[in-house]
């Protein structure tokens, strides 16, 4: 469902196993990929089908605030991969519908940086431009995951190479 952003201006997060976000192995998820194009800034690409609209022809807002909790951690942990960050507060604003069948852009990025935690904006953007949902997020460290190549492995935590198109 996701498509890969061109590679050469940033590199691939890795993903996981099931997570509905970015679970690239979970039937039911988004499968988002991610990728970094400047330091504490990430992105990615998607277009949803309609078995995630709330309305006919509208996105669900659950889902996006999901994508938007997604693309904020993802930011903090650019530069660091196996540093995982929890949401500890996510202000989610709603601006526009988001049609489902649509081309999608994330945005993320670190705003601040203190100690244990990290504050990032992330929004979601239409073909036209226009940021269609935004949020900010608190996100704390999180230290029990991460770093462990076991528990690593058991996340399915890993760069997946891109589907090749037919």
């Amino acid at each position: 469902m996701s498509r890969p952003v061109d590679d050469r201006n940033g590199r691939k997060q890795p993903n996981s196993r099931n997570c509905f976000v970015c679970g690239l192995e979970n039937p039911f998820g988004l499968g988002l990929t991610f990728h970094e194009v400047a330091s504490g800034e990430v992105v990615s690409e998607i277009n949803l089908p309609e078995h995630f609209e709330g309305y006919p022809g509208v996105v669900h807002g659950g889902i996006i605030a999901s994508m938007l909790d997604e693309i904020v951690g993802r930011a903090a942990m650019c530069g660091d991969h196996d540093h995982f960050y929890l949401t500890a507060k996510l202000e989610v604003r709603y601006r526009k519908s988001v049609p489902s069948k649509t081309p999608l852009l994330l945005r993320g990025v670190v705003r601040k940086e203190r100690g244990r935690m990290k504050v990032a904006h992330g929004e979601l953007v239409l073909p036209d431009g226009t940021i269609a949902a935004e949020a900010e997020g608190l996100l704390a460290e999180y230290k029990e995951v991460g770093g462990n190549s076991d528990q690593l492995e058991a996340l399915g935590w890993k760069v997946y190479p891109d589907e090749q198109a037919d």
